[in-house]
């Protein structure tokens, strides 16, 4: 059998950072197994191609795709769930936006129990990780090994809605991650800004694992599913796993650290035979802990898209003028570096308060460059632009259970949307500030028609429209959470409660949901995982 000191399941954003860390120490041996390839490919480099992997279709690419149980909330829609599948795991295949959320989310977190997480405590290793093009300065610094850059190539109609946030009187914001995180502006990208791979993306994997893959006390396992954490006289000793359909074993020495993310972490811990005494009984699986709080306390950021077709062509879209200048953008990019195949999509955005007030934003907008209808599921020829207002502290909680013993099932995701009725009120009212946004001259000239309605509605129209057309925006969370109660999942340390050698690392383990995207909250939570294993917490 295999002997490593630490093994770590998933080689995601967390599960990369974790990796590169550890393996630092020379005398240290780490196994990485990630259920996908190394990511690798031009669609991944290339920042535009999120745009064919995040909708999985018409072919299913480094995206685990889940969809989720009927939900009420949504008119008894199933949600679409994608997840990265591959080294750097979502990194790889989302938007790139560096986004760190409010100092107040991570100050709650300490104050509900969870010691040591406080802004002031977390920030330093949001800074261990930041390589920003701008530089250092009290919030950030220029040396980590994330690259975050300014856009290469922002489109005229982000301008547009920019200027149009600053026609609602909404402030302009260079920095969303600076001393003010409200009003509107760009978004800073984790891409890389200059040298060989200027303006490819900078995937967790790119950033941490890349330059560590010489070392030879790591290994990094592709194409490997966990199936069980092996527990021996209350510990975690080991995992088993399918590698090119034979069966497999592995040791950890020291530790086991699962960084499969809010959906599969809960799961594998389940499937183990971690988790509610109940829910493990209904599949027949072996209790080895009681845990009740694995696979509850599910947040996401539920969105509401505003879609407008342009005439202008200056987006993503499909038509032949469109076809044309993609290839045309595509050779600049690949000559300098530069041009739309560097977007984003998602170019500009805001956080604004829906009553001012509230101490922090409460909605987030995101505006994106193309027709995006379902997550990019639904065809549309022609061109256009969303603009999405998402709900930054939802109150509605969900769950992540078995949908049987098969560790090759995707779990069963249910995440209430919209259950509590707050969530919908915030939502309505963050959609009047976007569509305002949306009416100023600004974007006039680039507003052609309306995909579906969004002006000119009363209260219980749009709420309709809300249940007819919301979903996520990919920002799952909580479902090992940290804390020192009865339902928490991991301590401060992420050990999981009366399991030994046995870590969560990764979005799964936030108590509560952060205002922002989640992705760089997920690297500093690795980073300090990192360096609380190597202190010997």
């Amino acid at each position: 059998m295999d002997h490593f000191d630490y093994v770590i399941v998933g080689g995601g954003s967390a599960g990369s950072v974790l990796a590169a860390r550890l393996s630092e120490d020379p005398d240290t041996t780490v196994c990485l197994l990630e259920a996908g390839g190394d990511c690798n490919s031009i669609l991944v480099r290339a920042p535009a191609g999120l745009a064919v992997m995040a909708p999985s279709k018409p072919f299913r690419i480094n995206n685990w795709a889940f969809m989720t149980e009927p939900q009420p909330g949504l008119g008894n829609r199933r949600g679409y769930q994608p997840r990265g599948k591959g080294l750097g795991g979502s990194s790889s295949i989302n938007a790139m936006l560096y986004i760190r959320g409010h100092p107040s989310d991570y100050d709650t977190w300490a104050s509900g129990g969870c010691e040591g997480w406080s802004f002031a405590d977390v920030l330093p290793y949001f800074k261990v990780s930041e390589g920003n093009q701008r530089g250092g300065d009290a919030l950030h610094s220029a040396e980590g090994p994330l690259q975050v850059c300014e856009q290469a190539s922002p489109r005229p109609v982000t301008q547009a809605f920019i200027e149009a946030g600053r026609q609602c009187q909404i402030p302009y914001n260079d920095d969303f991650n600076g001393p003010m995180q409200e009003g509107v502006g760009y978004y800073q990208v984790t891409q890389f800004g200059d040298g060989d791979r200027k303006g490819e993306r900078c995937s967790a994997a790119n950033a941490y694992l890349d330059p560590a893959l010489t070392r030879s006390n790591l290994e990094v396992r592709t194409k490997s599913i966990a199936t069980e954490i092996v527990i021996e006289d209350g510990r975690a000793t080991g995992v088993r796993y399918r590698r090119r359909g034979k069966e497999a074993q592995i040791r950890a020495d020291r530790e086991v650290i699962l960084c499969s993310g809010a959906f599969q972490s809960p799961q594998l811990l389940m499937l183990s035979g971690i988790g509610p005494a109940e829910e493990l009984k209904r599949h027949g699986i072996k209790l080895r802990h009681d845990l009740p709080g694995v696979g509850q306390n599910l947040q996401d950021h539920i969105n509401f898209p505003m879609i407008s077709r342009s005439a202008s062509t200056d987006m993503f879209g499909y038509s032949l003028a469109g076809a044309i200048k993609l290839v045309s953008e595509a050779m600049k990019w690949r000559k300098t570096g530069t041009g739309m195949i560097t977007s984003p999509l998602a170019e500009g955005g805001a956080f604004l308060k829906t009553d001012p007030g509230l101490d922090r934003p409460d909605v987030q907008l995101h505006f994106v460059i193309g027709i995006v209808d379902w997550h990019a599921r639904k065809f549309h020829t022609g061109h256009g632009y969303s603009c999405d207002v998402c709900v930054l502290r939802p109150k509605s909680r969900g769950t992540v259970t078995l949908r049987d013993r098969d560790p090759y099932s995707a779990p069963r995701i249910d995440p209430r949307f919209l259950s509590d009725d707050a969530d919908m009120e915030t939502l309505v009212a963050g959609a009047r500030k976007a569509i305002a946004i949306c009416e100023a001259p600004a974007l006039a000239p680039f507003r052609k028609s309306d995909l579906y309605p969004f002006s000119d509605l009363s209260d219980d129209v749009l709420r309709e429209s809300i249940r007819l057309h919301a979903d996520t925006i990919y920002h799952p969370v909580g479902t090992c959470r940290m804390g020192t109660d009865d339902t928490a999942v991991v301590d401060p340390r992420l050990k999981v409660h009366g399991v030994g050698n046995l870590r969560v690392v990764d979005a799964s383990v936030m108590p509560t949901i952060i205002g922002g995207n989640t992705n760089a909250p997920t690297i500093m939570i690795a980073e300090k995982a990192a360096a609380m294993i190597t202190s010997g917490q």
